[in-house]
């Protein structure tokens, strides 16, 4: 197994180990918390978190799991396992560690994670984003980022089911 492979590797967390990192990472900077399914990454999606991990010093990822996946966006969802979008995601040098969550939501993490930052994309308003309350209460920030216009999951599945370039 190559060195590059095992610094991927090492990213993925599991939901006990990334509440503890998360408090010595706190204690030496700025933590950045977003969540998402991720099941067909994208370029709107590397320019949506490569501007989410500019917030702070460390970006951690919830990643919905294949079961939560299926119960938000239905039975033939998701396209990719959540081994191969978790391995995906933590590739990515701007972040540092991306855990499962099996619940519809990630509130259990951003409640004992309590991040400085809790980013979403654009298409939610910050009243809807989930955990809000808790983030701010704990004097953290709640930021909507703005997408890369013309990239979606759902516009590359029509594309794709269309035969479209």
């Amino acid at each position: 197994m190559s060195n590059k492979w095992k610094n991927i590797k090492k990213k993925c967390y599991t939901k006990e180990d990334i509440i503890s990192i998360s408090k010595d990472w706190k204690k030496q900077g700025t933590v950045v918390f977003s969540n998402g399914c991720f099941d067909i990454l994208h370029p709107g999606h590397i320019h949506y978190l490569s501007k989410a991990a500019e917030l702070g010093d460390k970006l951690i990822i919830g990643l919905n799991s294949d079961q939560s996946v299926s119960v938000l966006k239905g039975p033939t969802r998701p396209y990719n396992n959540e081994n191969d979008r978790q391995i995906m995601l933590a590739s990515l040098d701007f972040v540092n560690a991306v855990v499962l969550f099996d619940q519809e939501t990630p509130i259990d993490l951003i409640t004992q994670i309590k991040p400085d930052f809790l980013v979403k994309g654009g298409d939610y308003a910050i009243d809807q984003i989930v955990g809000n309350k808790i983030v701010k209460e704990n004097g953290g920030k709640v930021v909507s980022l703005d997408f890369l216009s013309g990239y979606s999951t759902s516009l590359l599945i029509d594309k794709i089911q269309n035969g479209q370039n």
